[in-house]
């Protein structure tokens, strides 16, 4: 049976955090990020890319489960390396701006090399990083690494844009955005290739063995009887399918800036990206935090920040002129959201899930948890376009709301679970 060890080098959790959004960069980054700009390069409106979101979901959901019992089986630096080369190279083919299905084809190829070859791999080098007592620290410092990451690249983006479009943005016509945005997708995948080949040059210092000593009997289909047996795998599929929603829905922020605020471009992919940043403050405060109590109980106070933070959104009340009522706002949605996000894979070990099979709960549990990949990104594009100005930012966040609340019964259910079944086994 697969043991982990209690220590490992601190450069291998930062290479995890590098690479854990890097591949992540291209399908969905620059989009939440550059979302104005995006729709206006690639001429489509929000419905259509909700669509491209959705075939990039679709082929993830059957990645995830498949995926995740070959994570139980090989190294991940060959699989994360190999997908972050993969991603990248498919970036060069988006600076052509594919339109149509070819770019609906091009999502659905990031959602196989993102998540069959990635996500589970990269799950299971952190849970094995962190060992038997530091599993907050490790999935806050991923979570937190990962936003600013995302953060960086964003800036980096930011500054590359504004690099080669007119000083007055309102006087840079599509073409020349255009080519300033291709400037940003080409240089973001060469980082992504860069990244790719670190990820198989140094991580093999996460031992070979820890992936090797398991008992092959269990990767097979018993591994994934065994795992839906357990009460704790299906609200973890609550769970995070609810903070994921919540996840997916912050991409509308840069648009709300534009659209209702009245930000440029520019300025609101700099909103997008302060977002961002909230990332590292939440997951690294929250992981500290879920060490020294329960982590099931810090993604508790996470959905009912959400529930308030959409509230406020939904309301109205936050228009033109609000600046700080907005920032507010964000800021609050941000701590929220990401408090959710951050932890909800530290409580694997909470909720009793053998360290052996961590790839294939992970990706039975992403089976159901990332769907909002499928049917998020259709949702809000149809509010968006079919109620034009604040009303359709207002139903996007109510939707927001509504997941919250879901996510908040789910997590205090698994709270009791996980309590109830750690009693059980320390008396028996």
């Amino acid at each position: 049976m697969l043991k982990a060890k209690t220590e490992q080098p601190l450069y291998l959790i930062l290479i995890l955090i590098l690479a854990g959004e890097a591949v992540f960069i291209l399908p969905f980054v620059l989009a939440r990020i550059f979302r104005p700009t995006f729709l206006n390069v690639f001429n489509i409106d929000n419905f259509e890319l909700g669509i491209c979101f959705s075939v990039y979901g679709v082929v993830a959901m059957i990645s995830y489960l498949f995926g995740g019992a070959l994570a139980d089986k090989f190294h991940p630096k060959n699989l994360m390396s190999l997908a972050l080369i993969l991603t990248g190279l498919g970036g060069f083919y988006m600076a052509t701006f594919p339109v149509g299905n070819s770019l609906k084809i091009l999502f659905g190829y990031w959602g196989f090399t993102t998540i069959f070859l990635f996500w589970s791999a990269m799950i299971k080098a952190t849970r094995i990083w962190g060992g038997e007592t530091m599993q907050g620290k490790a999935f806050g410092f991923l979570d937190g690494g990962r936003g600013i990451v995302a953060a960086t690249f964003g800036v980096i983006g930011v500054f590359i844009f504004s690099l080669f479009t007119n000083s007055d943005l309102a006087e840079s016509d599509l073409e020349e955005r255009t080519q300033a945005f291709r400037y940003v997708i080409i240089i973001t995948s060469t980082l992504v290739i860069l990244i790719g080949i670190i990820v198989f040059l140094f991580l093999k210092e996460l031992k070979s063995s820890n992936f090797k000593e398991y008992d092959k009997s269990l990767i097979t289909l018993a591994g994934f009887k065994t795992v839906i047996k357990i009460r704790s795998v299906w609200l973890l599929m609550v769970i995070i399918m609810s903070a994921y929603v919540g996840y997916k829905l912050t991409d509308d922020i840069s648009l709300y800036a534009n659209k209702v605020m009245g930000f440029n471009e520019i300025e609101s992919a700099n909103i997008g990206t302060l977002m961002l940043f909230l990332r590292p403050v939440v997951g690294i405060s929250i992981g500290f935090l879920a060490d020294r109590s329960k982590a099931s109980l810090w993604i508790i106070i996470g959905f009912i920040i959400s529930i308030l933070s959409s509230a406020v959104f939904t309301s109205g009340f936050i228009i033109n002129g609000e600046i700080i009522l907005f920032f507010l706002s964000v800021i609050l949605m941000g701590i929220g959201v990401y408090a959710a996000r951050v932890l909800y894979f530290a409580v694997l070990k909470e909720g009793n899930i053998p360290l052996a099979l961590t790839g294939t709960a992970v990706g039975v549990i992403s089976l159901v948890g990332y769907t909002p990949d499928i049917f998020v990104g259709p949702i809000m594009g149809y509010f968006l376009d079919e109620n034009p100005g604040i009303v359709g930012h207002q139903m996007v966040f109510a939707f927001l709301g509504v997941f919250s609340i879901i996510g908040l019964i789910a997590s205090i259910v698994f709270y009791r679970v996980a309590k109830f079944e750690n009693y059980k086994a320390l008396i028996s």
